[in-house]
């Protein structure tokens, strides 16, 4: 009896040490000891050492850290400043232009970084306080921060998504070129919101007014400060999409890419250079901590028959598939809510993933989605962490219920979504399919 419960008792003790504040990679690491020692001896030590050296040697995972320190160099260097003054100047003439430009920004960091703190910091230090001058209603303001600045989830080079590409072998460029289209048509979704409620109602998000608008001379000026970052992003999405460079190879040249750029514009600074190092290095050891912890509990769990008994319950759900698929949707998402992204990509695919190809869906389709998914759990409440990144940098007199407030039409736009790609999956397909003939 207790080797039939114990995967689920796994699962409770982790999530009390969860709530007593255990850091999650040691909460996962602990519980995966623990059980391990208990029932099957001290020679089951040996198992999770050789599971975790395993991950650990894996090549691709090396791509992570490049990627991180390429995206603390280009925000050190204020190419945040650079491309939101460039769409600030070319939509302000519409209505809800700033925060349109706030999305557009959104999108374009996190195609030069990827690390959402940064993109919701950024812009709501910069955005923010541009859109509340001019009059927009408060929560179009705090949802099109926090929207734009998650959108780093999605559009590549996404460290989620090497790690997901790591942890279930699926193709990392098919990931990335699936992840442009998805992130593209959330942007879309978020822009077109923001124009219709505009529309509705002009004091929601009013237009710049005619002297505070850019002239065309600027307008085209304004284009130089952007041409260095996205021929960074082009080379490096590029050469992964196109073949020519793997994953790892391509951050390598992005994160030199970055400090070129910061050279050029006489702005890199050796502070700049050893303060990216340090914080690279400590967000990646978080993250090699976290896929040590992960990798020995999910050996641990799928040991004890965990796997199994999550396949079986599934297969046998009222439905079909896609009753097993909103399962597992609300399934990530509520993890995500209170997990980082990379500790939910190492605890919950490797058992999600194969039970979903089991029913017919499609490897990367599936990737995807979750990736999708977790985008969304980050600007959910109670926990959703781009919340409290926006609360740490709001301006007085916004509080987090505000915010909370903010993030429901976010949150049913990404239902839409979502449901879109359910519906149609070539919408994130197609480009994969088309690029790399996946």
């Amino acid at each position: 009896m207790v080797g039939e419960s114990a995967p689920l008792i796994m699962f409770l003790a982790l999530f009390v040490l969860l709530i007593a504040g255990v850091p999650i990679a040691f909460s996962l690491a602990a519980v995966a000891i623990v059980f391990s020692y208990f029932l099957w001896g001290p020679g089951a030590l040996s198992i999770l050492v050789s599971a975790a050296w395993g991950t650990m040697n894996n090549f691709v995972i090396i791509a992570v850290p490049l990627f991180i320190y390429m995206a603390y160099v280009l925000q050190k260097t204020n190419v945040v400043e650079d491309l939101y003054d460039t769409f600030y100047k070319w939509s302000g003439a519409l209505r809800g232009g700033l925060a349109i430009a706030t999305i557009l920004v959104g999108a374009a960091l996190g195609a030069v970084s990827g690390v959402v703190a940064a993109g919701v910091i950024g812009l709501g230090l910069i955005g923010l306080p541009q859109m509340l001058k001019h009059g927009y209603n408060r929560r179009v303001a705090l949802g099109s921060v926090l929207g734009g600045g998650t959108l780093g989830q999605l559009i590549p080079p996404s460290t989620n998504m090497v790690l997901y590409g790591a942890v279930t072998g699926v193709s990392i460029g098919g990931l990335f070129a699936g992840g442009i289209s998805a992130g593209v048509l959330l942007a879309s979704l978020y822009i077109v919101y923001v124009l219709i409620r505009g529309l509705i109602d002009p004091s929601f998000a009013p237009a710049l007014p005619p002297e505070e608008r850019a002239t065309w001379k600027d307008k085209v000026l304004s284009l130089k400060s952007v041409f260095f970052p996205l021929l960074l992003v082009v080379i490096v999405l590029g050469s992964i999409l196109l073949g020519m460079a793997s994953p790892t190879e391509a951050a390598a040249f992005g994160a030199a890419g970055a400090l070129f750029i910061g050279l050029v514009k006489r702005r890199l600074t050796w502070d700049i250079i050893y303060s990216s190092c340090y914080e690279t290095l400590s967000v990646t050891a978080m993250v090699g901590w976290m896929m040590i912890g992960a990798t020995a509990f999910g050996s641990v769990f799928s040991g004890l028959g965990g796997n199994a008994l999550v396949a079986d319950f599934a297969m046998n759900m009222p439905g079909g598939a896609h009753m097993v698929f909103v399962v597992a949707a609300l399934f990530v998402f509520f993890m995500g809510m209170f997990l980082e992204p990379g500790a939910v990509i190492f605890l919950a695919v490797p058992i999600i993933a194969p039970i979903l190809a089991n029913l017919g869906f499609e490897p990367l389709w599936i990737g995807l989605v979750i990736n999708v998914i977790l985008q969304s759990a980050y600007i959910s409440p109670p926990f959703g962490f781009s919340l409290f990144y926006l609360q740490g940098c709001a301006p007085a007199g916004i509080d987090i219920i505000e915010i909370y407030k903010s993030s429901v039409p976010l949150l049913l736009l990404q239902v839409i979504c979502v449901a879109l790609i359910f519906i149609f999956p070539q919408i994130v397909l197609w480009l994969p399919k088309y690029l790399l003939n996946l």
